[in-house]
């Protein structure tokens, strides 16, 4: 293979989440219009309070650091976090968990994601997998899950949703 070939070839990390800094983007361009005044609604009594799953969203990068720090994750260890208490809390839970990931996959080479990685509760294995997926499933599949939630929340909310994936009904460029 010639050196023109190899450098045009892209690394697993380039190929599998090469729409990661989008996501971040749009995440927290979400989590800008969270309203600190209503922190406290919940669309339906088993649904995360707005406060709690904007806090999730803003923490979920640290699950990609996780991943690529340690061979296995113990959800038996896992301490609940408290919601943020205010936007720029939120913000800044989101700016510095995100920097840390960003640090974590520019560290990591192709072999580090390969290896394999271990969801366990306690002794008990859940599941196992190579970090690349675990990244792209429980990472940013995950996060982009979420994200969906606090798009509907801030809808019934009223608060006018940035664009996507494209325009929103909230922020249509005219075409006329």
């Amino acid at each position: 293979m010639s050196t023109t070939e190899t450098a045009a070839t892209p690394s697993l990390k380039a190929a599998a989440l090469g729409d990661l800094e989008q996501e971040l983007r749009v995440s927290r361009s979400l989590l800008e219009r969270v309203p600190e005044d209503r922190l406290d609604f919940k669309p339906h009594e088993k649904s995360f309070s707005l406060g709690s799953l904007a806090t999730h969203i803003a923490n979920l990068p640290y699950w990609i650091t996780a991943t690529l720090q340690s061979d296995s994750f113990d959800l038996s260890n896992v301490s609940h976090r408290e919601p943020a208490a205010n936007r720029q809390e939120l913000l800044k839970l989101f700016d510095d968990t995100a920097a840390d990931m960003r640090a974590a996959l520019d560290a990591a080479s192709d072999a580090d994601l390969l290896r394999t990685w271990e969801l366990r509760m306690g002794d008990r294995v859940l599941q196992r997998m190579p970090k690349l997926g675990v990244i792209r499933g429980m990472g940013i599949s995950h996060f982009i899950h979420h994200r969906g939630q606090l798009s509907v929340y801030l809808r019934l909310l009223d608060v006018p949703l940035p664009p996507m994936y494209g325009p929103t009904a909230d922020e249509r460029p005219s075409f006329g």
